[in-house]
This record gives structure tokens, sequence and C-alpha cells, in this order.
């Protein structure tokens, strides 16, 4: 299966027709789209009534992805973070089976290192079985060793657009799930992608043999609605 969506759920001007026009935003968003990341959580907390709401308006099939906050990644760097995961997992749990995927996005300062990861995933583990995807920014995460110890834990290592180092720009990590991030280029968050572009990834979605989602996240100027819309043309 494939699944591809947008980090959060707008719907720009130059799309509105492409949706249902009655609804709420996210409902008029799940017509079109099987998934969305939430960056949101990434920042602040939400109530476990705002999970629920957002469950409540997407059908059975819809997926959300979730940023783990970033005090778990970017203020404790993954050290003595139990207390928040826990928090974090308590306040999504009201998801559901609609909560689809944990996305833990890593400063571009934090190296590998294989002793904090490991326990960093044995704690995530002891408390969350479903699909876990990180996306690395350090490029000592890309010689083998960091996809090694992902593996080991069922963790997608995230494709990412641009790529950090000549590994990044594939899914890596467990093989049995694949995680795709555009963040625009050759501008960061703003560059749409053309035709060309998206028709390489398409074909590399199509190609996958695992389960495997495609967010775009040039959000800033607005062009992932489309580039989302006109991918999953291509891929069916």
């Amino acid at each position: 299966m494939v699944r591809i969506g947008t980090a959060g759920w707008e719907i720009g001007a130059d799309v509105r027709a492409r949706f249902p026009a009655a609804g709420s935003r996210l409902e008029r968003y799940a017509a079109r789209f099987p998934c969305v990341e939430i960056n949101s959580s990434f920042y602040r907390p939400h109530r476990p009534s705002t999970y629920a709401r957002w469950a409540a308006s997407v059908p059975e099939t819809f997926r959300f992805a979730l940023k783990v906050p970033r005090t778990i990644t970017h203020e404790r760097r993954l050290v003595g973070a139990e207390d928040a995961l826990d928090a974090f997992l308590a306040e999504t749990s009201a998801l559901g089976d609609r909560r689809g995927v944990l996305l833990v996005q890593l400063p571009p300062s934090l190296a590998f290192d294989a002793d904090v990861v490991a326990a960093f995933l044995e704690a995530v583990r002891a408390r969350y079985a479903a699909p876990l995807a990180c996306e690395p920014r350090n490029a000592t995460w890309f010689d083998g060793n960091a996809d090694a110890l992902l593996a080991r834990y069922d963790v997608a290592r995230v494709g990412a657009d641009p790529a950090v180092a000549a590994h990044a720009a594939e899914p890596g990590g467990w093989d049995g799930f694949a995680y795709r991030r555009l963040h625009g280029s050759p501008r960061t968050y703003y560059s749409e992608y053309d035709d060309a572009a998206l028709r390489a990834v398409a074909a590399r979605l199509r190609a996958s043999r695992c389960p495997s989602w495609c967010i775009f996240d040039n959000t800033a100027s607005g062009a992932a609605t489309a580039n989302a819309l006109d991918l999953a043309s291509l891929v069916r």
C-alpha cells in the first residue's frame, strides 16, 4: 500500500476545486488523501479530546503520522525522555487505530551514538509496537551502522529530499516499511516539484515491496497539496 499526503491539511485556493466543498478542512482533506502528518505535535501537546475529534473526522482507513515532541528529540536528545514519551503516547492514544506512524525527526547536530539510540528505541518499543520512522539529519547516521540498529527495532529510516548525505535520499533501516519526506528542493519548504521529479518518485513508490508513505513538507509556499495530488494520480 502507498499512502501519499502532506504535512498538515491545508487546502490552498489553487487546489480548492479538487476537494469537496462541504465539511471541515480535515474532512475535505481526508476525502482525497489517506494520510496526513501532524507536525504541530512537535511544538506543543494537544488535548486527547482534540485527537479524538480529528479521528472522528476521517474515514476508518485514514491514518495519522505524528511528529514526536522536540522535548524528546531536541531538548533531551533521546536521553531520559521516558516521562515525555509516556505523556505523548497517552495524549495521542485518543486517535485509536488511526494513529499510524510516529515520526522521530532528529536535530542536525545529533550524531549517531549506538548506545543512546538503542536505549531510546528500547524505551519506545516497550510502549509502542506500531510503525516508527526516524529522520536523522547528521552525516554520521549514513555509514550503514545506524541502519542496522534501526532495522533491529523495526524502525524505518526516512528517505528525505533534500538529502544531507549520499544515502539519505532513499529510505533505509527496516525494510518492512518505508517513509519519504519531500521538503522541497532546491529551496527547502518552498520549492515545488516538477513533473519529472514527481514521475521519478512515483516510479520508486510503485516499485516498493513494502507499505510506503510519502509526505510533502514543502508547505511554506503552498506547493505541497498540489504536488501530493499530482503524485497520487501518477501512482494510480
